[in-house]
């Protein structure tokens, strides 16, 4: 059996209620889970929050929450994967036990079903046993990187680099923060190791909601995708 976990605790400081904060007309969290529903690939779609107000969008959306969230679980540095697992858990004993899981962001409203089926196919051509990670690549080399230092001075990432042509270095990725398809194996044991298969979608689409610029560029992009 295959979940999708939605990650949406209620406390957001930059974006107030960001998980459902209007995103063209509803609520930010509403379009994971339409994509999520929409791919069919979900034997179960979980809204992790300790939000009753959270709870009560994801089931207006079709998508009652079967339980609330731990308290403990639910801070500003609590990690995923022990949400991940505890949601396991907490499945295991009803009875229902998953064999691989999405953990779907609900900041991710330009990922449709499209992208989870094909990140599922290929999470499913490696025997469902390595993580698949949507990436995005990166649109300069990371090698002409620089820092600040104290002193507000530019110092090179990798001395030495700035000069070598973009063509002659290999492209590098980022999580895109959208969605991770996860062995229920390794959720379970706590730990995601060992070599991740990228699933490459366009930089349009890795947008990192946190503050709102990245809520009303988001917003721009969306709307010209409906218009094209």
């Amino acid at each position: 059996m295959r979940i999708a976990i939605v990650p949406a605790r209620g406390g957001s400081k930059r974006i107030p209620n960001k998980n459902i904060v209007d995103f063209l007309g509803a609520p930010l969290m509403s379009y994971s889970l339409k994509a999520a529903e929409a791919s069919g690939l979900f034997d179960v779609i979980h809204v992790s929050t300790d939000s009753r107000r959270i709870a009560e969008v994801a089931a207006e959306c079709g998508h009652p929450v079967d339980f609330m969230r731990a308290p403990e679980l639910a801070d500003d540095h609590t990690p995923l994967l022990p949400v991940l697992r505890w949601t396991l858990e907490q499945y295991d004993l009803r009875g229902r036990r998953f064999d691989s899981v999405c953990l779907l962001m609900p900041t991710a409203p330009l990922i449709d079903a499209s992208d989870l089926c094909d990140a599922a196919e290929l999470f499913a051509k490696k025997g469902s046993k390595q993580t698949v990670i949507a990436v995005s690549r990166f649109s300069v080399p990371v090698q002409w990187a620089y820092y600040l230092d104290a002193e507000g001075q530019l110092e090179p990432a990798q001395p030495g680099m700035a000069d070598v042509r973009s063509q002659d270095l290999p492209p590098a990725y980022f999580d895109s923060g959208t969605f991770v398809f996860v062995p229920g194996s390794d959720v379970r044991g706590g730990r995601i190791d060992g070599k991740m298969i990228a699933y490459e979608i366009p930089r349009y689409k890795a947008i990192d909601i946190d503050d709102m610029d990245d809520l009303r560029f988001a917003e721009i992009i969306a709307r010209g995708l409906s218009q094209s």
